[in-house]
């Protein structure tokens, strides 16, 4: 299981996952899938396109990764998670196969949540990639729609050690004639997409033109926005936090622009699709707000983009003083991640509850040659609490640094 383990659970074909879809008479053709790689943002557009898609009435499956506290986060239909007694069905009445196979975890559960979706009679699933695009288990789709949400540094041992190699590998879900859109022109990229989607006769479409997005205003109540669609003018409000929602919000619109001679969405949907986004998925972990005095955020930014756009939060967050428990796994680069993170907070390192997770002795050790200043706990949980011992009402909690962290807060 790569989530715990790291390197040694990574499979790079897709051989099994193909063979485990034979067996099962191919579930994953019996219903119209839309395909979500990128490094940042695609949980997000996931979900937004899931809430906007539920709330004009569509039965819309989501197959997301990787979980934080439930298996059965990965495989939702309507915001509702698969059933425990489906999943203990599904292991029994294939364990022989899997046993001859012998597939990885994550391949189990693509396929797992495949043939789910094929019994339940949905109009659409939208399918999250695990990491990368070309050899992700998920790549035996012919989607209606592939969306790129962006492209920064993250898994560079699996994906390549340039912007433009781990496109390279993020283009593989780009299919024969299958529209792909790019949430976020960067010009290191864009050539390899322009390339990839030439070859397979792909329509390349980018978000910035289709519509734009102004007056982005975002707190940790939620954000406000202005779509414009040519000269059409929408004001939308929405329930997710984070000014790096507005690249993601302005993709999931324009994967509803292209999609739509095949899903009708009113603008009532997209209104209240925006505004309950965590309410009708179960969008957890993200720019999450757990407590008000103090406030506490809990945010899975674990990569170079992912730390950015969690500063901007910071930067647009009032309050006294900043309390960051912070933890991270040990594949982790943290020449890249130490010096982007703020040096004006108290730091509470930590090492979660997983095989893979850095010692938080070295990560002390390695984030003090950085000036960042702090002390060593053992748990998640010990540092949590003594950050709420220290902090007073008007002061700002972060929990961050893995999605492993901030699960063993939720």
């Amino acid at each position: 299981m790569f989530q715990r383990l790291g390197d040694q659970a990574f499979k790079k074909d897709l051989m099994n996952t193909l063979a485990l879809l034979s067996a099962l008479g191919n579930p994953h053709n019996l219903f119209k899938t839309i395909h979500i790689a990128g490094t940042n943002g695609k949980g997000s557009v996931t979900h937004i396109l899931a809430s906007i898609l539920q709330e004009e009435g569509y039965k819309v499956a989501c197959y997301t990764s990787p979980h934080y506290k439930d298996f059965r986060e990965r495989i939702k239909i309507n915001g509702l998670v698969v059933e425990e007694d489906y999943v203990v069905s599904f292991v029994e009445n294939n364990r022989e196969l899997i046993e001859h196979i012998q597939p990885s975890f994550f391949e189990i559960t693509v396929v797992m949540a495949f043939d789910y979706f094929a019994q339940q009679g949905i109009d659409v699933a939208l399918i999250e990639t695990g990491m990368g695009g070309r050899f992700d288990s998920t790549n035996v789709l012919t989607p209606l729609l592939s969306i790129i949400t962006n492209i920064s540094f993250d898994h560079q041992q699996f994906l390549g050690d340039t912007l433009a190699k781990i496109a390279f590998e993020k283009a593989g879900i780009i299919k024969e004639k299958v529209p792909v859109l790019i949430g976020e022109y960067q010009e290191e990229t864009n050539a390899v997409f322009v390339q990839h989607a030439a070859a397979f006769n792909s329509r390349l479409k980018y978000a910035q033109d289709l519509l734009k997005i102004q007056d982005f205003v975002s707190s940790c109540d939620g954000s406000s926005l202005t779509a414009f669609y040519g000269k059409s003018k929408h004001n939308y409000t929405t329930d997710l936090s984070g000014i790096f929602q507005k690249k993601n919000i302005q993709t999931a619109l324009a994967a509803l622009l292209i999609l739509g001679n095949l899903f009708k969405v009113s603008e009532k949907a997209k209104r209240n699709g925006l505004l309950k986004v965590r309410d009708n998925t179960m969008f957890i972990g993200r720019c999450m707000r757990i407590s008000e005095k103090p406030l506490v955020i809990l945010d899975s930014a674990h990569n170079e983009a992912g730390i950015k756009e969690l500063n901007q939060l910071l930067n647009s967050t009032p309050f006294n003083n900043l309390h960051f428990v912070f933890g991270t796994v040990s594949d982790k680069d943290l020449n890249k991640i130490l010096p982007l993170l703020p040096l004006r907070a108290q730091y509470y390192f930590c090492k979660a509850d997983i095989t893979r997770g850095m010692d938080p002795k070295k990560l002390y050790t390695e984030a003090a040659s950085y000036g960042l200043k702090g002390a060593i706990f053992p748990t998640v949980n010990a540092a949590y609490n003594h950050a709420i011992a220290q902090a007073d009402d008007q002061d700002l909690i972060v929990i961050s640094g893995s999605i492993f962290v901030v699960a063993e807060i939720l």
